[in-house]
């Protein structure tokens, strides 16, 4: 058996697995892989424990505290996710006593930092490094405009791009509940344009400090937050002038606040602040699941 935590960043939940030296997990992975057939298995919400994404935390070399490896809930392997990288720096943190710590992901290092709020739980503020607005750092399948995407599906149209170490599209709109998310969502997900397919967010933008997201995930469909999408719909919508570098993004499971720095130490970096959480811990038996 090994142990596992299921945490969440606002509803964004995650099965988590500790596989660094001298864990459970790293004394058995020849045994039992997490293989992406294991990980969408274990993912899934009716036969597995369920999660929106999956978690391994490996060793940390050169730097970095941890690193974090992240399966989407179809097994393929993302390379970042907001939410996750609070959540596993929280528990770092908590081990060394530090309030900063390095989280490595196959999209780079991310630094977290503990922010006390006085209210009984503290907020952790991620780097998510930079906006990458080039249509090849999305990646898209040709060369577009990012800020205009000459895509569309059903009410929506003319989205902004770009990455946040994942692929993201942001789509603008006068009325988020009137669209048919379920219905639109794995179309523009899969759309030709975007080779990795995409995160897809619809944004209604309420005041230019404060913004309405909702998100279909690459490979997780709509999740009740997604942190990578709320700093993307930020950086997209300031782009477009909707509003300013700094903002509230309000999801379903609830808000974070997102800032594009413009200068200084930094400038160009995504930051995300929000709050972390366990719901339960508990142990599996990977054996009883396919590799």
């Amino acid at each position: 058996m090994v142990p596992f935590r299921k945490m969440h960043g606002l509803g964004n939940d995650f099965v988590v697995l500790d596989a660094r030296k001298g864990s459970v997990l790293d004394a058995r992975r020849a045994a039992l892989p997490i293989t992406p057939a294991r990980a969408a298995a274990i993912a899934d919400r009716r036969r597995g424990i369920g999660c929106d994404q999956f978690i391994v935390m490996e060793p940390g070399t050169d730097g970095a505290d941890v690193f974090m490896r992240i399966r989407n809930p179809d097994g393929s392997e993302s390379g970042a996710c907001g939410n996750a990288t609070r959540c596993i720096a929280s528990l770092v943190a908590e081990e060394t006593g530090r309030d900063r710590v390095v989280v490595r992901t196959i999209a780079g290092d991310l630094p977290v930092e503990r922010l006390p709020n006085g209210e009984g739980m503290d907020l952790w503020r991620a780097d998510m490094g930079p906006a990458r607005l080039g249509w090849r750092d999305v990646p898209l399948a040709r060369e577009v405009d990012t800020l205009h995407l000459p895509i569309g599906r059903g009410p929506v149209a003319d989205p902004a791009a770009c990455s946040m170490g994942n692929p993201h599209a942001t789509f603008f709109v006068p009325e988020l509940d009137a669209l048919p998310l379920a219905e639109i969502g794995p179309a523009l997900e899969h759309d030709p344009i975007f080779p990795e397919r995409a995160n897809i967010g619809f944004v209604q933008v309420l005041t230019p400090e404060y913004i309405r997201l909702m998100v279909w995930e690459r490979g997780a469909g709509l999740t009740l937050a997604c942190g990578s999408g709320a700093c993307a719909a930020l950086v997209n919508a300031a782009r477009r002038g909707l509003t300013g570098r700094r903002a509230t993004v309000s999801l379903p499971g609830g808000d974070l606040v997102i800032e594009w720095r413009e200068d200084g130490p930094g400038a160009g970096h995504v930051l995300m602040t929000g709050p972390v959480a366990t719901a339960f811990t508990g142990e599996i038996d990977l054996g009883a699941y396919p590799a």
